[in-house]
């Protein structure tokens, strides 16, 4: 119970609780090896002590050279192994967290980076999992072992001389009970500086993402103003929050460090009544040096391990979503998609009520209708790259919420409005769509999305690097390239989001041209609004307000003057012939 309660706290794995306790044990060690080193030095000192009073035989040397020798090779042992025990395998456990946290991310429904933005989740996996690997590094072995061992040697000295080792030890807990007494008021400013530290990072994210449209529209002093701000508000937080924790910091430190006056003043005390004598007293101060020696470390720390209870909570908000599963077996018979009133809302916003149509195999289905009508999330559904609050979608008879994501995806070739290309070059940007694809598939498939046309502009051909998601080519060459990775993979399904939107003319007719050629026999979905991308669609089906209005052939549609498709048509044929 307490180890699980120690995981969520500081957001643990498996393993990583297993390394904190054996690290704490090590760490035990290590005190309790540091103590008996000055127990050594006391009955060195005590044995000349009492040659110089009672005239008795020099120790034999060799006895304590021995003793300093164990002594000397135990400590590098033990601090070989907390080492290992607390840094070592510390450095393997935030390697682990990062893939495990990628791997979380990977298998969370889209629904889940609606709700967070990407200066969010960036801080999350690196500056959060940074600063619980410090904790974890450098504090919790450390606390946690001083604890024990402090408990350990408190037992034993009370044991000794109880008188003395409350004047020695009473700091302690007096220092610690200050220090947990502010959490609230620490973990408090915590969280107000981790929200301006995001506001900084978005900020800056969205002006390099918008920095033409700032530039375009003059701007530039209005932002630089209002990240200014920003910035001078994270300032002045974190000034706050340092003054706040250094503080309770140094205040439980001098409190504890109290102990060395009232451990002297109490043991001349006890001298002058002649109920000890000085050689405990020695004693006792050389427990001193030791017994705080291991809170050094943890009191400037432990003020970051409240801090990093709010990173924890991060990690385990990621952790404790709910992910996308599925079997991991699809065998549908055919590929038809159907939707069965399905239902569906971001957040409390309705975008599909009750939707039901088929999208045959060796058809193209068109969905068309007003913006924000639902056509786009309708493509994503069928996907899965949400999942529905009602109804059920069916691929081939099979309901694709029992099927994992990952292998459902095998069977979908997609090409959405917003392409996303990688910093490398066209060629390998295109073999995305096909893993250990040649490069003559590749190429073919190239030729058929028409991309030879601008890459044989391009200095290195296909081998030209296209810069951060294809900055060194326009909104037509990279749908292309999109186009081309969903030719190269064939799958079954063919999911085509305003797939020639950003074409001119000529190159939309010959883009069409190959997917017409190359899509045959397969399930087509396509949203477009230009009516001349879907006219020659076999069905289409159209959505509005989020509701299928109508559906059927473009012909039948356009037999009936007063129905949505119709009227659609005709004000694209009456834009038509606008001119300036």
């Amino acid at each position: 119970m307490m180890g699980e309660k120690l995981k969520r706290k500081y957001a643990l794995t498996d393993k990583g609780l297993r390394n904190t306790k054996v690290g704490a044990a090590w760490t035990v060690v290590v005190n309790l090896i540091m103590m008996a080193g000055m127990g050594i030095l006391y009955f060195l000192m005590l044995e000349y002590m009492n040659t110089l009073t009672e005239g008795a035989a020099l120790p034999k040397t060799w006895v304590f050279l021995v003793l300093v020798a164990a002594f000397v090779i135990l400590s590098f042992i033990t601090h070989l192994q907390q080492y290992h025990n607390t840094y070592g395998l510390v450095y393997r456990e935030i390697k682990d967290t990062r893939i495990t946290l990628a791997e979380r991310l990977r298998k969370l429904p889209l629904g889940y980076f609606g709700k967070r933005d990407l200066a969010d989740l960036t801080e999350t996996l690196m500056g959060d999992v940074n600063r619980l690997e410090h904790v974890w590094s450098h504090c919790l072995g450390y606390l946690y072992g001083a604890y024990i061992s402090t408990a350990i040697i408190a037992v034993m000295l009370l044991i000794y001389d109880w008188r003395m080792a409350l004047a020695c030890l009473w700091g302690v807990p007096v220092a610690f009970l200050l220090l947990f007494g502010s959490r609230k008021l620490q973990k408090r400013a915590s969280v107000t500086l981790k929200a301006h530290v995001l506001a900084v990072s978005d900020n800056i994210q969205e002006s390099l993402e918008n920095v033409r449209e700032i530039r375009a529209t003059n701007r530039e002093q209005e932002y630089l103003d209002r990240l200014y701000k920003k910035i001078d508000r994270q300032e002045n937080t974190m000034r706050k929050g340092e003054l706040v924790i250094g503080l309770f910091v140094n205040g439980a430190s001098i409190i504890m460090r109290l102990g060395v006056a009232t451990t002297i003043l109490t043991g001349a005390s006890l001298i002058l009544s002649g109920r000890i004598d000085f050689m405990l007293l020695f004693m006792f101060l050389m427990v001193i040096t030791r017994i705080y020696a291991p809170f050094d470390q943890a009191l400037a720390l432990i003020a970051e391990m409240f801090v990093s209870q709010v990173s924890a909570n991060r990690l385990n908000e990621i952790k404790d979503t709910p992910t996308a599963e599925g079997a991991e077996e699809f065998k549908p018979d055919g590929h038809d998609i159907v939707f069965e009133n399905v239902s569906f809302a971001y957040d409390d916003h309705d975008v599909l009520r009750s939707a039901s149509f088929t999208a045959k195999e060796g058809e193209v289905t068109a969905l068309v209708g007003p913006s924000g009508s639902g056509k786009s999330t309708c493509a994503r559904l069928a996907a899965r790259l949400w999942d529905i609050q009602s109804g059920k979608i069916k691929v081939g008879g099979v309901d694709i919420s029992t099927v994992d994501p990952e292998v459902l995806l095998t069977d979908y070739s997609m090409v959405f409005q917003d392409v996303v290309l990688f910093d490398d070059t066209v060629m390998e940007n295109i073999r995305l769509g096909k893993h250990g694809a040649t490069d003559e598939e590749v190429l073919a498939a190239a030729r058929a999305a028409n991309c030879d046309e601008f890459v044989e502009r391009l200095t290195e051909g296909y081998q030209t690097p296209i810069g951060e998601n294809g900055a060194k080519l326009s909104g037509g060459e990279r749908q292309r390239i999109s186009i081309a990775r969903a030719l190269l993979k064939n799958a079954p399904i063919v999911l085509l989001d305003e797939a020639t939107a950003s074409l001119d003319v000529e190159n939309e007719t010959k883009v069409q041209g190959a997917l017409s050629r190359l899509l045959r026999g397969k399930t087509v979905l396509v949203i477009a609004h230009r009516m001349r991308t879907v006219e020659a669609a076999d069905k289409i089906v159209v959505l509005k307000d989020g509701e299928v209005v109508e559906q059927g052939s473009p012909a039948a549609l356009l037999q009936n003057p007063q129905g949505v498709f119709a009227h659609m048509r005709a004000l694209q044929s009456a834009s038509a012939d606008w001119h300036i």
